[in-house]
């Protein structure tokens, strides 16, 4: 389950970290005014509410990446977004000068491509968080500080207000910093979120969960959010929530853990495990949780300390489940049958992305859905 780590070399270094306590397993929401005192209700939909497009950024580069992983990080990222495409459609920024690139990759699949400048390809993060309510939808900018401060950011910083344009809708405002990858929603009025990212001080500091909670109710029509600890300084994200727990539907979650007992994870995943199954929801509901074993070996070509070998980061979308396989049979099997079980009216496909897991990412990181009206 490991997950990214690269550090661009021209990066600010990281400062000092904080992470909240994690004594209370999930608290009430306050009643802030959130975004820039703007008093309207809005709600994130789940993933798996319809979307009316997924957005993606071709946005690998060398510098980042390294000449040797490139080439298949694009082409993985062609892979995903032609796998989508089959299911709703997809809008793609890409470097003005790449365009000619991802054409070729992408092919004749109906994938809209956008020029816009880019740092990397994590949609997830630095694209907007969109949200319905008032009559309409917008994107929320989460002020994204690349991960804070673990690389170059200064075109990214500026991609949600980009994609909130393009799809026509308001960009909300708000002083929190985060990532997407840090949320996950049931719709319904939970959160599951990590400390080690939200509660950092490299993102937030000063603020508590009361100030988070306050903030994010009215922006994301939540009212409990169940807080697991996550691990800080371990991954470029400090510990996002969608390496870790993932809602299928409301009251249905799918947890990750690590079984291996040397490694950084296993305390933390078994301490999500242990949260999560004493947790309720909103409506009070207790939370099934379903745990998907990760593969016990993977495809040596890409295989690496950062390689994100989980099958939890897998994207929802009309139709369709979109997630990894890694060339270990019974575990790929296993996650499959398993989602076609928590999925039963989607249609699960599993590809190869082992380049973009070579870096510590997944599917979902590289996505960012746009909700229907």
């Amino acid at each position: 389950m490991q997950r990214r780590r690269f550090i661009q070399a021209s990066a600010v270094a990281l400062g000092g970290l904080f992470m909240g306590g994690c004594d209370d397993a999930a608290s009430l929401v306050g009643s802030g005014d959130g975004g820039d005192d703007d008093r309207r209700t809005w709600v994130m939909p789940e993933e798996g509410a319809p979307h009316k497009r997924t957005w993606m950024a071709f946005g690998a580069s060398e510098e980042i990446w390294g000449a040797a992983l490139l080439p298949e990080v694009r082409r993985n990222l062609a892979t995903i977004a032609q796998t989508i495409a089959r299911f709703e459609p997809v809008s793609m920024l890409v470097r003005p000068d790449e365009l000619d690139l991802a054409r070729a990759l992408v092919g004749p699949h109906p994938v809209e491509l956008l020029a816009a400048p880019l740092d990397d390809l994590w949609m997830r993060d630095t694209g907007p968080v969109f949200v319905t309510g008032n009559g309409t939808r917008a994107g929320i900018d989460f002020n994204f500080n690349g991960w804070g401060g673990k690389q170059d950011h200064d075109q990214d910083a500026r991609v949600a207000n980009f994609v909130s344009a393009r799809a026509g809708v308001e960009s909300l405002p708000t002083d929190l910093v985060l990532e997407g990858g840090g949320i996950e929603v049931d719709g319904e009025g939970t959160a599951i979120i990590t400390e080690s990212c939200v509660l950092n001080s490299n993102r937030n500091p000063g603020w508590s969960k009361a100030d988070v909670e306050a903030e994010l109710g009215p922006l994301l029509g939540l009212e409990k959010i169940i807080w697991l600890p996550g691990i800080a300084g371990r991954d470029i994200t400090d510990g996002h929530t969608d390496f870790y727990a993932r809602f299928a539907r409301p009251g249905v979650v799918v947890a990750g853990f690590d079984p291996d007992p040397d490694s950084f994870d296993h305390d933390v995943t078994a301490r999500h495990l242990d949260i999560l199954e004493t947790a309720t929801d909103a409506a009070g509901r207790s939370l099934e949780v379903v745990v998907l074993e990760a593969p016990s070996t993977v495809r040596p070509e890409f295989e690496s300390d950062d390689f994100a070998a989980g099958y939890i980061n897998f994207y929802v979308c009309n139709g369709g489940v979109i997630a990894p396989e890694f060339g270990d049979p019974e575990a790929d099997g296993a996650a499959r049958q398993e989602l076609e079980r928590l999925f039963p009216d989607r249609q699960v496909v599993q590809i190869n992305i082992d380049a973009i897991a070579a870096g510590g990412g997944g599917i979902h990181c590289t996505t960012q859905q746009e909700p229907e009206q």
